[in-house]
């Protein structure tokens, strides 16, 4: 599914235009994203946790030239940590 499709449902679902659902949509992923830009974890329970985590630096490869080993700086990237309760639906035990 992707965006459109995400918008589509929430607008049907909610019976909201579909401006509406898209500025929701917008909007929730804008506070997922400053927030985790801070350094803080967002947690909705049952549903999962979106957190940052440290990358440690590491070797690689130059995919341009395999025979090149480059090195690949410690970063920070986002995760998401799925809760209990989505990982029982998706597995279908709920």
């Amino acid at each position: 599914m992707n965006k459109n499709s995400l918008v589509e449902n929430l607008s049907a679902k909610l019976s909201i235009p579909r401006s509406e659902a898209e500025r929701m949509l917008n909007t929730l992923v804008d506070v997922i994203t400053e927030t985790l830009k801070k350094g803080e974890e967002v947690s909705i329970t049952g549903f999962g946790q979106f957190v940052v985590v440290d990358r440690s630096a590491r070797a690689g490869v130059n995919p341009q030239n395999p025979t090149e080993k480059i090195q690949i700086g410690a970063t920070k990237v986002p995760k998401f940590r799925a809760g209990k309760s989505l990982k029982e639906a998706v597995r279908g035990t709920i």
